[in-house]
């Protein structure tokens, strides 16, 4: 763990930013290998960045390695670390990897029920790159989480300059500085060179209490439909232990014949099951019998709504954590899914 002074004092006329670092690719550099892994620590990531007139920044790293080594239990810590500094702070920005940074900005949202904005940011070229994001993106960052505008904003990605609401967000380009969207509108704004715009506030759904998610976390797996697929995959999560599954499904929410008898079998042992759709932007919908949505409802599943697989996934970890049988959970779920 490190920590920076740069300034660290607050002060009545100088809003207070804590910067919570995890590594990602706005850390990272090349190694002996050719390989490129995380390495920068909260100093370094912050000293890169030009000074925000007028902000203190106050910066600690969490984490040290790429997202994708991150796991549930990890995004619950960090998710303690930015409870403690938004009790201190007039802003927090997070920065993380982009491979699962709209999962962790979710659970950071789906547990953050103060007005304290929390701003979650990163970079798509490392730190060691002539034209390096990570800098630009992080000053971004602290800008909005210093502007009065944004409290009560939530959970938000900041990237290439949109401000993006965590449940929506989604990383849709593998290699691109633009590589984040919201395909169902939750684009809230933009932050120019002079200027922060925001230009809608997204809903705040009740907050999970985080002291309740304590423990081990409850296994939930994702099973992606594709043309022909059987119920392997739904038999085998149950006989994993999961306590709750995700269906990646077709268009509104349907489901293969097979898949179909399998989720009634592990819904009838007692496992909760949410439905999303594997389409990139629309809610799922009970319309189609025969295997559909509709079916997949009157058997007890949970539709998700606009929610996609891996977001649906957090939600449905928490609900069980938090409610601790099926029955609590499922009300848990409910305001997370509707409209």
């Amino acid at each position: 763990m490190s920590a920076v002074t740069y300034p660290t004092r607050r002060n009545d006329l100088m809003p207070l930013v804590r910067v919570l670092t995890t590594g990602g690719t706005i850390a990272s550099r090349r190694a002996a290998d050719g390989r490129v892994v995380a390495a920068d620590s909260a100093d370094e990531v912050l000293r890169a960045v030009v000074p925000v007139e007028g902000v203190s920044i106050a910066a600690e790293e969490v984490f040290r390695v790429g997202s994708y080594r991150l796991t549930l239990p990890d995004v619950r810590e960090l998710a303690n670390r930015v409870r403690w500094a938004s009790k201190e702070a007039d802003g927090v920005v997070v920065t993380h990897g982009t491979d699962t940074m709209e999962e962790t900005a979710y659970f950071l949202d789906l547990v953050h029920d103060g007005s304290v904005p929390v701003v979650v940011t990163g970079a798509q070229r490392n730190a060691e790159s002539a034209d390096a994001d990570g800098p630009h993106n992080l000053r971004d960052a602290v800008r909005l989480a210093s502007e009065p505008a944004a409290r009560d904003i939530g959970v938000v990605v900041a990237m290439a300059g949109r401000v993006l609401s965590a449940r929506q967000v989604t990383k849709v380009n593998t290699l691109a500085l633009d590589a984040f969207a919201a395909p169902d509108g939750g684009q809230l704004g933009r932050i120019d060179p002079e200027t922060v715009r925001l230009l809608a506030t997204p809903r705040r759904r009740p907050a999970f209490d985080l002291d309740t998610i304590d423990g081990a976390l409850p296994r939930v797996d994702v099973v992606p439909l594709h043309l022909g697929a059987d119920g392997t995959f739904v038999r085998a999560a149950r006989q994993a232990g999961a306590r709750g599954l995700v269906l990646d499904a077709f268009g509104a929410g349907n489901v293969t014949p097979d898949v179909l008898r399998a989720t009634e079998q592990v819904l009838a042992a007692g496992l909760l099951v949410l439905v999303t759709s594997r389409c990139h932007a629309g809610p799922v919908s009970p319309v189609y019998g025969a295997g559909g949505g509709a079916d997949l409802a009157a058997a007890g599943a949970v539709l998700a709504g606009d929610l996609r697989a891996a977001k649906a996934r957090v939600l449905l970890t928490l609900a069980l954590a938090a409610g601790g049988d099926a029955g609590r959970a499922t009300e848990l779920l409910h305001p997370h899914v509707r409209p």
